[in-house]
């Protein structure tokens, strides 16, 4: 699985321990983790606990993380990846989220469409899926803006910090 994506302003590296200090003050941001289904981090610990797990599943292919990084300041400003990974079906669920201070510059567009190129490109797939909580407005522009087809509402599909939630499907076909 390749480890390294690049685009005209983010580098795209998989997640590692070094880089759990800025993904912890991303995902202590209760704005951030809001729509994710994460608690707001307190600890670093917590983000190195996730950033293990992650790696875990990248080792056994089931999916891949990457941390954003601005290229011209090389500081990381989000993260991104597969969260899962179907190569048995050829589909993928992409994630993301960016630092609140980065939001509604483009970066979020622009690391999703590596990510969309990638698994296209490279790992021949067919489907990429998106899962958004409908009062995730941000989001949902993002995958609209890249062309992603709404396909309808999986009603209490999912249990998010404590409770049942729907999520909008958004696809984009391989064609």
């Amino acid at each position: 699985m390749i480890q390294h994506l690049h685009t005209n302003r983010l580098a795209l590296k998989q997640i590692s321990k070094a880089d759990a200090e800025s993904l912890f003050e991303i995902w202590s941001d209760p704005e951030v983790t809001q729509f994710m289904n994460i608690d707001n981090f307190t600890t670093v610990n917590q983000a190195e606990e996730m950033i293990v797990f992650l790696n875990q599943l990248t080792e056994e292919c089931k999916a891949i993380r990457y941390s954003i990084i601005d290229r011209e300041s090389n500081k990381i400003i989000g993260s991104c990846g597969f969260n899962t990974l179907d190569f048995e079906n050829k589909k993928a669920e992409i994630g993301y989220d960016i630092a609140k201070k980065y939001w509604g510059k483009g970066y979020a567009p622009e690391a999703i469409t590596a990510l969309v190129d990638h698994a296209f490109q490279t790992l021949k797939l067919h489907r990429i899926e998106a899962k958004i909580e409908p009062a995730n407005t941000n989001s949902i522009k993002v995958v609209e803006k890249l062309m992603f087809t709404y396909e309808g509402t999986l009603r209490q599909s999912e249990k998010s910090k404590g409770r049942f939630i729907d999520l909008h499907m958004y696809a984009r076909l391989n064609r």
